[in-house]
C-alpha cells in the first residue's frame, strides 16, 4: 500500500466568497470549494467583509482582519471547518 505525499505545499493565489460557496485558487490550478456554512463569522460577515481577506504565509493561507477569521489551504483540503457556536 502506498501513501500519498505532498512534493509541495498548496498555496492560494485567489479567494472568491459568495452567500453559499467559498472558492480557493491554488497556484496548481485546482480549485477548492467548500459550503459558507463551515465558517460561521464568514457566514455571518456582509459582502464587504467578505471582499477584505488577504492572502498570509505567502499563500498557505487566508485572513479576513473585519472579522478576524483565518482559513488555511491545508486545513481546507483536510476538510476542517469550524464548529457551530452561538453568533
Amino acid at each position: 500500500m502506498s501513501t500519498l505525499t505532498l512534493e509541495t505545499e498548496p498555496l492560494a493565489v485567489d479567494i472568491a466568497v459568495d452567500d453559499v460557496t467559498l472558492r480557493v485558487s491554488l497556484e496548481d490550478g485546482r480549485e477548492l470549494a467548500v459550503p459558507i456554512e463551515w465558517f460561521p463569522r464568514l457566514r455571518n460577515a456582509t459582502p464587504e467583509q467578505r471582499a477584505n481577506w488577504r492572502l498570509i504565509g505567502v499563500g498557505e493561507g487566508v485572513h479576513w482582519p473585519e472579522i478576524d477569521e483565518d482559513i488555511s489551504v491545508l486545513g481546507l483540503l483536510a476538510g476542517h471547518r469550524r464548529r457551530s457556536r452561538a453568533a
